[in-house]
């Protein structure tokens, strides 16, 4: 089954979709290894990690394309990628369905804010014009090639003009053909439920869980409950690691010893295993020439 066609699936099934931010490939393959069924590649993790700059629109397409591609090739997990605003105009929004899908995402979302973008749960952010956005959508389901290959489209607008622009928004991008909308930094459990009632029943809707961000963090029970589709925990995994290597330099600096970390760390027997070097093992194997050692 295409890894379009089984995220669809996951999408229609009863069961609220968990899908994890992957900081890099070794976080690929924790994700796969903890049973995740679909995992996620964001902007703001890949500015930091490729770039060690904020989520401010520093990021091009071909460095976010060479990613997904990246990544898919490390796993089997469908793939939900960010495109940020798309790049551009219309046009700019084909090119990058194409090149997303022949990379290997099964999924990707773009956004309605003016560029420079932000992060989404950063203050600052514009919109363009509702019909801009709109006709964006329409490029992005006009250029798939694969009919299952899944269109998010997020609003930035509740922080800027309200919640009920987004929700306005929101129904527009759905009837443009949107699959999946992303109504990006609700700011209390309420506006949460609304926006899961304004569209149960017409379109799926995801909610991006951010430690420390404008959302409240519900769980992923609650979020069932309220009616989501997809719970996406989009870069808790960035702070995570940040956390642990911090830790880790800060003792190495302040004692020139990292004995005490070891519990705190994977073993290097384990963390070959973890990135596939079994796997590799028995490939060599397989294609040894007679007589090598």
């Amino acid at each position: 089954m295409r890894h379009t066609t089984r995220l669809r699936r996951l999408l229609e099934a009863p069961e609220i979709l968990v899908v994890p931010g992957v900081y890099d490939g070794t976080g690929v393959r924790v994700a796969q290894a903890l049973g995740f069924r679909a995992i996620y590649l964001s902007g703001f993790q890949t500015s930091a990690g490729l770039l060690g700059q904020p989520d401010v629109g520093y990021l091009t397409m071909t460095q976010m394309v060479a990613r997904v591609a990246a990544f898919t090739a490390a796993t089997d997990l469908p793939l939900i990628a960010d495109a940020d605003t798309g790049y551009g105009n219309p046009l700019n929004v084909r090119r990058a369905v194409r090149e997303y899908e022949a990379a290997g995402a099964a999924a990707m979302h773009i956004e309605d804010q003016t560029f420079p973008k932000r992060c989404g749960h950063m203050l600052g952010r514009h919109v363009v014009p509702r019909d801009e956005m709109t006709q964006k959508i329409r490029a992005a389901v006009d250029a798939r090639r694969d009919p299952d290959f899944v269109i998010i489209a997020r609003t930035d607008a509740r922080t800027t003009m309200g919640l009920d622009e987004a929700l306005e928004r929101g129904a527009a991008y759905h009837e443009a053909g949107a699959d999946l909308l992303f109504i990006e930094s609700p700011e209390t459990e309420e506006e949460m439920r609304r926006i899961c009632g304004t569209f149960r029943g017409r379109v799926p809707v995801l909610c991006n869980q951010i430690e420390g961000g404008r959302t409240p963090l519900l769980g992923v029970r609650a979020l069932q409950d309220l009616g989501y589709a997809l719970a996406l925990y989009s870069v808790g995994a960035a702070f995570a690691v940040a956390k642990g290597l911090w830790d880790y330099l800060e003792t190495l600096a302040a004692q020139g010893d990292t004995r005490s970390m070891r519990p705190n760390m994977l073993g290097f027997d384990d963390f070959n295993t973890l990135i596939g070097l079994d796997e590799h093992a028995v490939l060599e194997q397989r294609y040894r020439t007679p007589g090598e050692s």
